[in-house]
């Protein structure tokens, strides 16, 4: 009923089964906590009462006890302070000891230190030797073993070694004196010191070095001081024996330092048994101290019990004193709450076992819901309420969205970040705070983004708000998600970006970390308090059903009761700043109150559940609730006062309430012009900006002044002044076919407001008759009736206020056939009591009905009259004054029609500002994206214009466009800059930049007066003087002028007019002009053929698609370029004279003339028929009802209900008891078998698979839609949609796939469709041909016209190439189903057809003129008589028949048009031209 495309999956339902439970697990916790608080609090005031009076018994009891507890502490305080003055004197020993000991202890250490640092000087070579042993391999000092002549240095070193272990030399005599013996160290070296290599290093490493003796480092000094006993030396001669050098002298340098060190070791020895001394006579000390204090601490403690046991009766008895005291003081703060407490623990009691049923409807709305409007909300609502009922599931009797999940002080918060006080607005909240998906809100006013956005800001974590256009948006979102911000994503399309899918599936995994998310290819951190949030500002986008599971859809769309409230409060804040300002500081203050009221009670309860024991020894719990409780008093009594306030506030504001109301209607009839042109986008914060200005004007305007005081008279100029400047304003941007159109809804908008609009009225004005109710009704009771508005009057009949309308009308035929006939038939008054009886909504109902070609002129006369003539007076074109409106952030947009181009307009008006330098232009168009960003950013800082023109012509950049005009900012631009936008109407344009433009429509002018006007308006007198032949070109300019204005006008005409819309520009004609000049100045005789075809065939022609549209082009350019223009005095363009080539010598006269001509052009200057303002005024009625249609009922639902839904049950009832049964294929088939001598039986068979399809669907969708009336089956869209069709009157989509194409509303397509089903089984019944055919009833009639042609030629054995069809008029047959019963010899008979812009004279046997009124009139039976090699008749008049009058159609694959079906060759008098011109055509079908 909204046109709003929702999916329910599986996965919807997965998810309503995941929301039931964390919703009930939810609430269940929540309850319980609430009750188990209430519970304790409850007993804990319970525990406090019974205390009072044991506490009291306890005070009286302990009081003797504490006297003589205090008289022995007194007693044993006297004997410690004795024994502690001894104890003092042998501390006071213990610390002289102790000092002693430690000044011995500082001498001892400063001795050591001294001795060590002495004996470190020796210890680098020492530790240099020994590493350097350490590193000595054995088989170095094996090497040196092995030696037979040891080398010097070798021998030297084991001497050395020998002298250090006090080794004996071996005795050896010596050579050069034989009688003395030498000493020789290197056999006992061999034989005591290289034996073992290892042991020898060990030996080494582990001398003692300490004991020395003197002889052995007298025996070694001489080594020493040798000059070759150096290790660098020796190791020449063995690296073994160079570690061993390094030994020697280190022990020998170590040996020195300790000597020098002794003195100072004895000293230390000496000093550490005087240490040692000290130390024992210190613990003797330390040990009588000790039993001096085990003593005192025995003492202390005895006298510490007694203390303790004095202190504690004091305690207790102070505690008794304050425990009364708090539990008086908590009896007293909480007694009051006590009653309260067990009325809510009772209700939670009873909730919680309600909480299945109730959380079961929340998860229903939260999952389901959340797409629809408010009022199918309720529905939902209430159905799932009645199903939980059946299923006996429990549940609350008030159970809502709003009760079940909503907080109340959670609301009000809400509110005060401006979230629209309205019921949709607040469940959309609640939703948005308990769904698991992330919300996408549909928010074509802004009001969810402007609801977030303050949410967000105010909040701890901070918010960022992106667009899918911005650059880097994924890693905004990746810093978002880090940082655990929240996230608007503005402006959505239709469709999401694959990258976000993780983020909405919400993919996050936990690991040790924590919880991260995959965003691309990398892992991200993911924040707990990160939320995502999407607006799309489309009013009724279509989501996939992919992009639907995947979050939580909302519709935000602004309700009348959420508007009405935000303009109550902007005309307030116009008209009583004061009231206003002091209505917003008291809402936020009670919203705070509230909050600090319901955290209080919550801290109350939640101190009382946690605490333990004994409530009345808890000094913090009964100081805060004290605390706690005179706050809530405080506040309790602020807020009393303020509710007095706001009242008397809210009192004073109510007397505005008209003017928001009436306000709030108006934007709603504004928001549904979208449905009229995808360009008549308006926004809220424009329409509230203009509203702003309504009330300034008012204040500064002297003709709205009124007395302050009279504030019923002020609120009423005020609502006059706005609709009237919303009207203006509006208008300015629509095109004419459309203003009457939004008059007229204005109008009915507010009178439906007012309550004076009756439903069945307006539903008949827009609708119509539902159904035929001729047949079997009341007969038609003259012929001048006729059966459609005879059907009109008895529905017309059927409502209340014209009960019996329709015996008054039989009654009256006389009375009522001049009003027929009348001109001005709106202005006739009624016979009798009718005229007066009649309200102005009911006589337009009669109009619709008696003469539907007057009705837009009694629309006009009806807006007049219920609101004031200036809303039928659109203002004019006026690009100065939308400039004035406009800012350096408002685009200004002209909305193109064909044929106009506003660059003209932008530049002149750049002329008298002073600003041609400064204007850019571009053309869009493939490539022109990026130049036109770069204009444009530079613009903005220089103050220049941008003029962007088709804007449609480029639907790829338009996303770019509208992100540059978001990123405006008024404070780092210039004020001078503008930007101007042109295009054509197109789905593809930006809505928020139509949204918040200055829109604007400058169409062709309407009526050939208007056109001639300005197709002069490019020409001036020297355009005369340059032709060589002044008076030809003159006549013939006009006559190109004229031509002009014709095919521009025509358009209005409709089909009749024109086939195919053509847009027609100034440019055609300026190069018809151009090329006129050049034949006429440079060719003695002018070339009319030429012309005729440079004209039709090409500058106009090349626009023509469709070739009865050039036919008639051509047949129309002959008309005014042809020799008799120029040879004529006065060449005539129409039959009365008044339209012709006037003899003029400058622009001027020709202006005159032009002047002179019927502002309202009459049909003869188009060569059309009188009647043709007939059917364009009708077409004009009819389009002016169906957008009134889509403007008061699209989007809205249906208000009929349940009557609603039996009156379309009775009509699928009667149309499938009334279908006709299946053609029996087989039966056909054996009767009629496909044979090469008669091809209708093959086109027999197709007509009845065609009807058999329709037949089929047509039961199934009735059957299946009855079913879901039922609520057997589930009510698709499609049988939704052919419910609302069948009834308002219209043949159901579903079917007009199958079926013949047809125009009739569903009453007469029904029967036409029996009708052609019972001409068909008359053919099967018959068993053979039937000798004549209606045409009309037959689906595909070309093949059923080359079937004819197809059996005479296989008769004759003729090439069917060479056949063609000569048609004769069965004049003398008027009944040919009863006349034609024998089959011509050589072609068909056929009937059924019906002519448009002409009548058949079967007197004469030719085309005549229409007669006044008779808009179709039904051509005699014709005889289709095959020719071979047939000659056309060049007189007769070649005239297209369609299927319907719309006559465009489309080409099949088959090469056959979808409406076009022949021509019908007509014999008349007059010129072919004529007809052409006049439009004629056949049809096979009429609208009724």
């Amino acid at each position: 009923s909204h046109r709003r495309h929702v999916y329910v999956t599986p996965t919807s339902f997965l998810e309503l089964l995941s929301c039931f439970t964390t919703t009930l697990a939810q609430k269940r916790e929540q309850v319980g906590t609430q009750q188990h608080r209430y519970n304790v609090g409850l007993a804990r005031l319970a525990e406090a009462g019974e205390q009072v009076s044991a506490l009291q018994e306890m005070l009286i009891e302990k009081k003797p006890f504490l006297e003589q507890t205090e008289k022995e502490v007194s007693e044993m305080m006297e004997s410690l302070e004795v024994d502690k003055l001894a104890a003092a004197e042998v501390s006071l020993q213990v610390q002289k000891e102790e000092r002693q000991a430690t000044e011995k202890v500082s001498a001892t250490k400063e001795i050591r230190d001294h001795c060590e640092q002495e004996l470190d000087k020796a210890r680098p070579a020492l530790e240099a030797a020994v590493e350097c042993l350490q590193k000595l391999k054995p088989d170095y000092v094996r090497e040196v073993k092995a030696m037979t002549h040891p080398p010097q240095g070798v021998k030297l070193v084991c001497e050395a070694v020998c002298i250090m272990f006090q080794l004996k030399p071996a005795k050896k005599t010596d050579a050069n004196h034989p009688g003395r013996k030498l000493d020789d160290y290197w056999e006992t070296s061999q034989k005591e010191v290289l034996v073992d290599a290892k042991k020898l290093i060990d030996r080494l490493i582990d001398f003692d070095k300490d004991n020395i003796p003197d002889k052995v480092i007298q025996a070694i000094t001489p080594y020493i001081e040798r000059e070759d006993f150096d290790p660098p030396i020796v190791k020449k001669a063995s690296v073994a024996c160079e570690a061993i050098c390094m030994w020697v002298r280190a022990m020998y340098k170590y040996h020195y330092i300790v000597k020098e060190v002794e003195p100072k070791r004895i000293e230390l020895r000496q000093a550490e048994a005087e240490l040692e001394q000290c130390n024992s006579n210190l613990n003797k000390a330390q040990e009588k101290l000790a039993e001096v204090n085990e003593k005192m601490v025995k003492l202390e403690y005895e006298y510490n019990c007694e203390l303790h046991k004095q202190t504690q009766l004091q305690d207790e008895m102070k505690l008794c004193e304050v425990k009364l005291e708090r539990a008086h003081r908590l009896i007293s703060d909480l007694g009051g709450e006590k009653a309260r407490w067990s009325e809510n623990l009772e209700s939670l009691t009873l909730q919680l076992g309600l909480l299945p049923g109730d959380c079961a409807l929340a998860s229903g709305i939260v999952s389901y819901a959340g797409p629809f409007t408010s009022e199918i909300r309720a529905q939902c609502e209430a159905a799932w309420v009645k199903k939980l009922d059946e299923a006996s599931i429990t549940r609350s009797p008030d159970c809502s969205l709003r009760n079940i999940l909503g907080e109340p002080v959670k609301i009000q918060q809400w509110i005060v970040h401006s979230l629209p006080n309205d019921a949709l607005s607040i469940e959309n909240a609640i939703i948005i705070d308990h769904s698991r998906r992330w919300p996408l809100m549909i928010d074509p006013q802004r009001q969810a983004n402007k609801y977030i956005k303050r949410m967000g800001r105010d909040g701890q974590v901070g918010l960022d708000v992106c667009k899918m256009s911005d650059t880097g948006i994924l890693k905004r979102l990746e810093m978002g998600i880090q940082q655990g911000k929240w996230m608007l994503l503005e402006n959505v399309g239709i469709s999401l970006d694959p990258a976000l899918e993780p983020v909405l599936l919400q993919q996050k995994v936990q690991d040790v970390g924590g919880w991260t998310i995959k965003l691309g290819d990398r892992s991200v951190v993911y924040g707990n308090s990160f939320r995502f949030f999407m607006t799309t500002t489309l009013a009724n986008p279509h989501f996939s059903p992919e992009t639907s599971v995947k979050v939580a859809l909302l519709n935000f769309a602004i309700t009348q009761e959420g508007l009405e409230d935000q303009m109550l409060g902007i005309v307030v804040a116009k008209e009583r700043p004061d009231l206003e300002e002091q209505k917003t500081e008291l809402v936020v203050e009670n919203a705070q109150m509230n909050k600090q009221l319901e955290e209080i009670e919550d801290e109350i309860l939640q101190v009382l559940s946690n605490s333990e024991g004994d409530v009345l020894s808890d000094t913090i719990l009964v100081d805060t609730i004290t605390a706690s409780k005179q706050v809530a008093a405080d506040l309790a009594t602020k807020q009393e006062i303020s509710g007095r306030t706001e009242r008397d506030i809210d009192a004073a504001r109510e007397i505005y309430r008209s003017v928001a109301g009436r306000t709030a209607v108006l934007f709603f009839c504004i928001m549904e012009l979208t449905n009229i042109d995808p360009m008549y986008q308006y926004s809220l914060q424009w329409f509230q900006q203009l509203f702003g200005k309504a009330v300034e004007h008012m204040s500064k305007s002297n003709e709205h002044r009124v007395a302050s005081d009279v504030v019923d008279q002020r609120l009423s100029t005020l609502q006059a002044v706005f609709t009237e400047l919303l009207y203006q304003n509006i208008c300015r941007g629509l095109f004419e076919k459309d203003k009457t159109l939004f008059s007229m809804s204005l109008c009915i908008s507010i009178l439906k407001a007012k309550g004076e609009i009756d439903e069945a009225e307006l539903r008949f004005l827009l609708f119509g008759p539902t159904k035929n109710l001729v047949e079997g009704g009341p007969s038609i009771p003259a012929e001048w009736v006729g059966e459609q508005r005879w059907n009109e009057l008895l529905a017309l009949s059927e409502l209340k206020a014209f009960k019996s309308f329709s015996d008054f009308f039989v009654a009256h035929l006389t009375a009522f056939r001049k009003i027929n006939s009348a001109a001005d038939a709106d202005q006739r008054p009624l016979p009798g009591e009718w005229e007066q009886r009649l309200t102005r909504l009911q006589r337009l109902c009669f109009i619709r009905a008696m003469r539907i070609d007057r009705l837009k002129n009694a629309v006009v006369a009806f807006v007049s009259k219920e609101l004031d003539p200036r809303f039928v007076e659109p203002p004019v074109f006026d690009i100065e004054r939308s400039f004035a409106d406009s800012s350096n952030v408002t685009p200004l947009i002209f909305i193109l029609s064909p044929g106009i181009d506003p660059a003209a307009d932008v530049i002149r008006l750049a002329d008298s500002l002073g600003l041609t330098r400064r204007i850019e232009s571009i053309s869009l168009g493939q490539g022109q994206g990026p130049r036109a960003a770069k204009v444009l950013e530079t613009a903005q800082l220089l103050g220049s214009w941008v003029l962007l023109s088709n804007c449609h012509l480029m639907e790829s950049w338009m996303p770019q466009l509208e992100a540059a005009v978001e990123k405006f900012n008024p404070a780092a631009m210039s004020s001078n800059f503008r930007l101007w936008l042109t295009s054509m109407p197109t789905k593809s344009f930006p809505v928020q930049v139509l949204q918040v433009g200055v829109k604007m429509t400058n169409e062709p002018p309407a009526g050939l007066r208007a056109n001639l006007l300005r197709s002069y308006s490019m020409f001036n007198d020297k355009l005369f003087e340059e032709s060589t032949k002044p008076e030809i070109f003159r006549k013939l300019l006009f006559g190109f002028c004229f031509f002009h204005a014709v095919v521009q006008d025509r358009r209005k005409f409709g089909p009749i007019g024109w086939n195919v819309l053509y847009g027609f520009t100034p440019e055609d004609l300026a190069v018809c002009c151009k090329q006129l000049m050049v034949f006429v100045n440079q060719y003695e005789e002018i070339p009319y053929k030429v012309l005729n075809f440079l004209g039709a065939c090409i500058n106009y022609g090349g626009r023509v698609t469709d070739d009865k549209d050039k036919r008639l082009i051509q047949a129309l350019l002959e008309t005014y370029i042809c020799p008799e223009a120029v040879e004529k005095h006065e060449h005539k363009y129409s039959q009365s004279g008044l339209y012709y080539a006037p003899r003029a010598a400058n622009i001027h006269q020709v202006l005159m003339y032009v002047r002179d001509l019927p502002s309202e052009p009459l049909p003869e200057a188009f060569g059309l028929h009188d009647n043709c303002n007939i059917s364009c005024a009708q077409n004009e009625a009819l389009r002016l009802l169906s957008g009134m249609v889509s403007m008061l009922f699209a989007g809205k639902g249906s208000d009929g209900g349940l009557e609603e839904d039996k009156s379309t049950d009775r009509t699928a009832a009667s149309i499938k008891a009334r279908l006709p049964e299946l053609f029996k294929m087989e039966i056909i088939e054996d009767t009629f078998p496909t044979m090469y001598e008669e091809s209708m039986n093959t086109v027999l068979k197709q007509e009845c698979l065609r009807y058999n399809k329709l037949l089929t669907e047509m039961s199934t969708t009735l059957e299946a839609f009855r079913k879901a009336i039922k609520g057997a089956i589930v009510m698709t869209a499609e049988l939704e949609q052919l419910g609302k069709s069948m009834l308002v009157n219209e043949v159901p989509d579903l079917w007009t796939k199958r079926g013949p194409l047809s125009l009739k509303p569903l009453s007469s397509w029904f029967l036409d469709i029996l009708a052609r089903c019972a001409f068909f089984q008359a053919w099967i019944d018959l068993g053979c041909t039937p000798p004549c055919f209606w045409v009309s009833g037959i689906f595909f009639p070309q093949a059923f016209f080359t079937g004819a042609l197809q059996n005479y030629a296989r008769m004759h054995e003729e090439e069917i190439d060479r056949l063609s069809f000569q048609q004769r008029t069965l004049d003398d047959v008027s009944n040919p189903r009863r006349e034609l019963q024998t089959a011509p010899e050589a072609g068909v008979f056929v009937y059924g057809f019906f002519l448009e812009g002409a009548r058949w004279d079967c007197d004469d046997e030719l085309l005549q003129d229409s007669r006044p009124k008779e808009l179709f009139t039904e051509l005699p039976a014709l005889w289709f008589q095959p020719v071979k090699d047939r000659q056309v008749n060049i007189k007769d008049y070649r005239c297209p028949c369609y299927k319907v009058v719309s006559r465009k159609g489309v080409l099949l694959t088959t090469g056959h048009s979808t409406n076009f079906v022949r021509y019908i060759e007509l014999p008349t008098r007059e010129s072919v031209s004529k007809w052409t011109k006049a439009g004629v055509a056949a049809f096979l079908a009429l609208k009724h």
